[in-house]
């Protein structure tokens, strides 16, 4: 009897092992059947694990965006506090320097902000990520190597329609060193990711200004008004939002006069609440509305001076004479890809 229930223990325990072994290659043969490519990876052959290995090595980290630093580190020093004020007059230009300005009456009433996003800190927005970190340098359209003052200069007579500063004033200073501090950690000839505007894809036909009209009345217009003209604050001495055109905006020496560098900027920034990471205009609207706006009228400035070497002017330039044979007409609205071509193979 004893014998009988060793035995009946042992087969018990050898069912029990079995049903185990089964019950293990089933659930191997399911995972087998429902994800193949899991066990494709465990027997992959040497040389594919030999390639994945030297892809993993070559790859690269992405850039980090740009990002300003904190004006709560603004030092509390003397040095600080010209810093401070050079913020202060690129968030209200035209209350310390436009035509009712309490420092000095330089400029059409527009801010530095209004074209250099959030006091020159957004990312896409036309921002100071890389002037500190670039200039001097040589610039083609004056032919000459440029100073951060004379670049500050240039925005006063063409973006904000008026006279530079004087480069001794502490006004010219006080920008100067607050641009600085915001590039405190960007290493010297460096431009950090996000610096400047987005340079869009041409488009296969001219930017279309009637279509851009379209766009203006219907994403525009209730903050930059029915013709372009902006909207004054209360004590009528600065804009909460600029004019766009007319004799209060910039005039058609300024770089936004451009429809590229119009239509990169808006396509980030515009309109408001839009970013790089937000887009709310495709690139083709974008283009349009560019097309729209700089088809309107504005103050002219002299630019005889401009691009003495002509072939150094930029395809969109929308003024004469050219080094080549496409029109006025086409260099200011496009197609600009066969400018383009015909520009890289003249080189």
């Amino acid at each position: 009897m004893e014998k009988i229930q060793k035995t009946l223990a042992l087969l018990s325990n050898l069912l029990k092992i079995l049903i185990t072994i089964v019950s293990c290659l089933l659930l191997f043969l399911i995972a087998l059947i429902c994800a193949p490519g899991y066990f494709q990876e465990l027997v992959k052959p040497p040389e594919k694990i030999a390639a994945m290995d030297a892809t993993t090595k070559v790859s690269q980290p992405r850039a980090k965006m740009w990002q300003a630093p904190d004006t709560s580190d603004i030092p509390k020093n003397e040095q600080g506090d010209l810093i401070r004020y050079g913020r202060e007059l690129i968030v209200h230009t035209a209350e310390y320097l436009g035509p009712k300005g309490k420092v000095m009456q330089i400029s059409n009433g527009m801010n530095c902000q209004n074209c250099h996003l959030d006091a020159g800190t957004k990312i896409m927005g036309n921002n100071y990520a890389a002037v500190y970190s670039t200039y001097p340098k040589f610039r083609a359209r004056s032919g000459t190597k440029e100073t951060v003052i004379k670049r500050i200069s240039d925005c006063f007579e063409r973006s904000l329609n008026g006279t530079k500063p004087d480069s001794a004033s502490r006004e010219m200073t006080a920008m100067m060193a607050y641009m600085k501090w915001l590039e405190k950690d960007t290493p010297k000839g460096e431009t950090p990711k996000g610096t400047g505007l987005e340079k869009l894809a041409y488009l296969d036909r001219a930017a279309d200004p009637k279509n851009g009209s379209l766009i203006y009345q219907a994403k525009c217009e209730s903050c930059h008004g029915v013709n372009g003209e902006g909207i004054l604050n209360p004590e009528k001495n600065a804009y909460v939002y600029p004019p766009l055109w007319g004799k209060n905006s910039y005039n058609d020496g300024a770089g936004l006069y451009r429809v590229s560098s119009f239509a990169g900027y808006v396509v980030n920034n515009m309109p408001f609440g839009a970013s790089y990471e937000n887009k709310l205009l495709t690139d083709k609207e974008a283009w349009d509305l560019a097309a729209f706006v700089n088809s309107q009228p504005r103050p002219h400035k002299d630019q005889s001076s401009d691009w003495v070497d002509i072939s150094k002017k930029p395809i969109d330039f929308p003024f004469a004479p050219y080094a080549d044979g496409f029109s006025q007409k086409q260099h200011k609205l496009g197609p600009f890809e066969p400018i383009s071509k015909a520009k890289k193979e003249s080189k």
